[in-house]
C-alpha cells in the first residue's frame, strides 16, 4: 500500500481538527462514506482520517465527484477551498496535481431554440409526465410501491402499474419514480418507495403549478456541474462533459436529460430549447404561458349517466379529477376519461371524510346533466348504512374497541378471516384489538364494513390513510464519529502526532532519525532501529554505537524516518 507523506498527513489532520462538525460531517457525506463501514470505523484519530483520504485511490474518487469548472480551476492554481484536497492558502496538493492531468473549462455555448415542431412534441411529453407522475403519486399515497434493493421499482410492481393504465409501460413506471424521487415528490424508505408531504401537495395543483413547481424542483436537484453560477444550467449540449474524471458519468448524464425531456424543458435530438425552458436556464422564475398554450383544453365539468358513470367531455382539471377519485373508480384514461361509482367507492370517500351533502354538493356543482336519481340514491343509501360499525379508543387503556348496534354484524366481523392481523377478541357486547383506532378502522373499510372512526369526545373522525414518507435523515449521522476522533484527539497534538511516528516506524520496521533533549539542556540527534514503545519509553538499537538504547518519550523532541 502506497504511504501517505507523513508532514502532508499532519497538514492536513490539523485542518481537519479545526473544522467545524458540520464542515467534517459535509465532507465525509461527499466522500460517501459510512460512519459504520471502513475505513471510517477503524479511525482512531484525525491523523487517521487525513492518511486514509490522502491515498490516491482516495483522492482520485474525491477529484471523480468534483464538476469540471472546480477541476479546472484546480489545475491552473485558482485558490479553493476544500479540505483534504488543498492546502491552507487554497492551493492543490501534490497528489491532487498529479491526478488531476490537464482539464479545461467549458466554452461559452448557448442552446438553439426549438423550432415549433420540435416545441409542440415537447410539451406533449410535459403534459403527459405530468398526468402519469400524479397517478403514480396517487397509487403511492394510497400504498407505497415495492422496489428491490438498487432502488429501482420490482418487476412485479412496474407491470402492475402498467397494467391498471397508471403509466404506459414498465419501463415508464420506473423513470417516473427516480424523477419524482430525484424532485422529492416520492423518497425511498426500506424497500419501498412512499409520496412525500410535498408530493402529496403537488398532486392537488393544477396542471401549470405542477409543471412550474416540477421544472424548478428539477433544476435544483441537478448536480452542481450542470449548474451555472446565476441559479440556472449550461447548455444541455455540454452535460455529458461536466465530470471528465467520474467514469459512471455519461451515465447519470444521459438520466438527468431523460428528466429534462420528460419535464419538456429540452426538446429535439440535439437538443434545443423551447421558449419557457429558457427562463429557468436562465436563474430566473418559470414562466409556464408559452407551454400551457400547447397544452390541452382542460374541462372542469363532466356528464354524470344513469348507468352510475361520469365521462370528462375533455382533459379533465386536476383538482376535478383528484376530487372525483375520492368516490369513484377511474375506468378509462384519455382526454375523455370515465369514472365509475359504486358502493364500494362511495362508502370509501365517507370513510375518507366526505358526507352525503358534500358528495352531492360537489358533484351537483361540476355536472352538465344534474345528479341523477341513481347516483344520488346510492350515495344517500351507502350514508345512512354508513357508521354502523364504530371504531374508538377505550379509554385508559391502549386497546381499540369495536361496536355496533348490530350484533348479528358483529360476529360476522369477529369471525371474517381477513381481519386476522387486528386479533379481535370478545370484550363483553363489543370487540377490543389491540391494533391502533385507525389501522384497524382502514383495515374495516377495507373489508368493506360501513365503519366510522370516533374520537375520544364523540365526534366523528376523518383518518388520513395518506402513508407518506418518513423523514430524511439526510443521509449518515457522522457526529457520533466526530465527537469520538475529538475525544481520542487529545489537545497535545504534537505528542500525539510523535507517537504515532514512533508507532509507525515499529510497525513498518523503519529506521528513524530522533533528537533528544538531554539533562544538560542541549540536544542530541540518534538514529535508531526502534523494536518497542511502552511505559513511556522507546526501545531500540542504535546502530553506529552498537548498543541498545531505552529513550523517555517525553524527552524525544522530534522523530523521522531516515
Amino acid at each position: 500500500m502506497t504511504r501517505v507523506n507523513s508532514s502532508l498527513a499532519r497538514l492536513v489532520a490539523e485542518r481537519l481538527m479545526a473544522a467545524d462538525d458540520d464542515a467534517l460531517a459535509e465532507l465525509f457525506r461527499h466522500r460517501r462514506l459510512s460512519p459504520h463501514a471502513a475505513p471510517a470505523s477503524s479511525w482512531n484519530d484525525f491523523f487517521d482520517v487525513a492518511e486514509s483520504l490522502l491515498r490516491p485511490d482516495a483522492i482520485a474518487a474525491a477529484l471523480s465527484s468534483l464538476p469540471r469548472e472546480e477541476l479546472a480551476a484546480l489545475a491552473v492554481g485558482k485558490p479553493r477551498e476544500t479540505l483534504t484536497l488543498t492546502d491552507a492558502d487554497g492551493q492543490a496538493l501534490p497528489g491532487v496535481i498529479e491526478t488531476l492531468g490537464d482539464v479545461s473549462p467549458l466554452p461559452a455555448s448557448t442552446p438553439m431554440p426549438a423550432d415549433p415542431a420540435d416545441a409542440g412534441h415537447a410539451a406533449e411529453r410535459a403534459f403527459t409526465t405530468l398526468t402519469a407522475l400524479a397517478d403514480l403519486i396517487l397509487v403511492a399515497l394510497r400504498s407505497p410501491l415495492a422496489r428491490v434493493a438498487t432502488g429501482s421499482l420490482g418487476v412485479a410492481e412496474r407491470r402492475r402499474l402498467a397494467e391498471h393504465d397508471v403509466v404506459g409501460s414498465a419501463d415508464e413506471a420506473d423513470v417516473l419514480a427516480r424523477l419524482a424521487s430525484a424532485t422529492g415528490l416520492m423518497r425511498g424508505h426500506d424497500r419501498h418507495l412512499f409520496a412525500t408531504p410535498a408530493g402529496a401537495e403537488w398532486v392537488q395543483q393544477s396542471t401549470p403549478r405542477r409543471w412550474v413547481d416540477l421544472a424548478e424542483r428539477l433544476r435544483d436537484a441537478l448536480p452542481a456541474g450542470l449548474r451555472t453560477s446565476d441559479g440556472g444550467w449550461i447548455d444541455p449540449a455540454q452535460w455529458d462533459l461536466a465530470y471528465p474524471l467520474d467514469e459512471a458519468w455519461p451515465r447519470k448524464s444521459r438520466g438527468w436529460m431523460a428528466f429534462a425531456r420528460l419535464a419538456g424543458l429540452v426538446a429535439g435530438a440535439d437538443p434545443t430549447e423551447p421558449a419557457w425552458a429558457r427562463p429557468l436556464r436562465e436563474g430566473r422564475a418559470a414562466a409556464p404561458e408559452a407551454l400551457v398554450a400547447l397544452l390541452p383544453q382542460e374541462v372542469d365539468r363532466v356528464y354524470l349517466q344513469n348507468d352510475l358513470t361520469a365521462i370528462s367531455p375533455g382533459t379533465l382539471a386536476p383538482t376535478i379529477d383528484a376530487r372525483l377519485r375520492q368516490m369513484a373508480v377511474r375506468e378509462s384514461q384519455a382526454q375523455a376519461s370515465s369514472y365509475r361509482f359504486t358502493e364500494a367507492t362511495i362508502a370509501r370517500a365517507l370513510s375518507a371524510g366526505e358526507t352525503a351533502h358534500s358528495m352531492h354538493s360537489f358533484l351537483a356543482e361540476v355536472s352538465l346533466t344534474g345528479v341523477p336519481q341513481p347516483l344520488d340514491y346510492l350515495i344517500q343509501r351507502s350514508a345512512e348504512r354508513h357508521g354502523r360499525v364504530r371504531v374508538s379508543r377505550e379509554l385508559g387503556s391502549d386497546r381499540t374497541i369495536v361496536s355496533s348496534p348490530d350484533h348479528d354484524l358483529l360476529r360476522t366481523i369477529a369471525v371474517d378471516q381477513s381481519l386476522a392481523p387486528l386479533g379481535l377478541t370478545p370484550h363483553g357486547a363489543l370487540l377490543a384489538s389491540r391494533a391502533g383506532r385507525d389501522a384497524t378502522f382502514w383495515a374495516l373499510a377495507d373489508a368493506r364494513y360501513p365503519v366510522v372512526a370516533i374520537e375520544a369526545d364523540g365526534s366523528i373522525a376523518a383518518p388520513d390513510r395518506h402513508r407518506l414518507a418518513p423523514e430524511d435523515s439526510e443521509g449518515d449521522d457522522f457526529l457520533p464519529l466526530i465527537a469520538r476522533l475529538r475525544e481520542r484527539q487529545g489537545a497535545d497534538v504534537d505528542r500525539a502526532w510523535l507517537r504515532r511516528e514512533l508507532e509507525g516506524a515499529i510497525r513498518d520496521r523503519a529506521t528513524l532519525v530522533v533528537v533528544v533533549n538531554m539533562p544538560d539542556g542541549s540536544a542530541r540527534e540518534l538514529t535508531l532501529d526502534p523494536t518497542g514503545l511502552g511505559g513511556g519509553r522507546l526501545r531500540g538499537r542504535d546502530s553506529r554505537a552498537d548498543v541498545e538504547r531505552t529513550l523517555p518519550v517525553s524527552l524525544i523532541q522530534s522523530a523521522k524516518r531516515a
